[in-house]
């Protein structure tokens, strides 16, 4: 079915004359499986992981902090003076403006590592689907559809291709 709608597209283009539609080879790739299984993003993966690592810890510091001092606040309150009681508040509203903006700024970080990371491991990805399209004779490899036949799908190639070129 996909390979008639995807040949219908292509005919109704201009790209494909129905002759050569007839003997036109589909390829399909899931790139969210690469992304998870392929050796080079699980790599990558563990080298964003070890490199937030000292960050994240930070993290969850200032978060038990944060909840001891909300739980001592919620607890002593009844028995603090009010100034004390104001400036335990401000100490506590000030630690917790700055643990929001580290986790924006840990958030954003991490989140462009990441992108920069998977954005080598998709380079890689696309020249190994070219080299099997090429070798293989494909004449489309699409790496997004609705639906896709399991007799297209070359995703474990491109895998696999990606494991053997380390």
């Amino acid at each position: 079915m996909l390979k008639k709608i995807a040949i219908l597209i292509l005919v109704a283009a201009g790209l494909l004359s129905q002759p050569a539609a007839a003997e036109t080879k589909i390829g399909f790739v899931n790139t969210e499986k690469i992304f998870r299984e392929a050796a080079p993003a699980v790599r990558a993966q563990k080298k964003i992981e070890k490199e937030f690592e000292k960050r994240d810890q930070e993290m969850q510091r200032l978060a038990k902090q944060l909840q001891t001092m909300q739980e001592s606040l919620e607890k002593n309150a009844v028995t603090m003076s009010e100034s004390d009681k104001r400036n335990k508040e401000r100490e506590f509203n000030d630690l917790n403006r700055e643990f929001q903006r580290k986790q924006r700024e840990f958030r954003e970080d991490l989140n462009q590592r990441r992108n920069e990371e998977l954005a080598a491991v998709l380079e890689r990805a696309n020249k190994a689907i070219k080299a099997i399209a090429e070798a293989e004779k494909f004449d489309v490899i699409m790496q997004e559809a609705v639906y896709a036949a399991p007799r297209i799908d070359i995703t474990d190639k491109v895998i696999k291709a990606l494991a053997d070129g380390k």
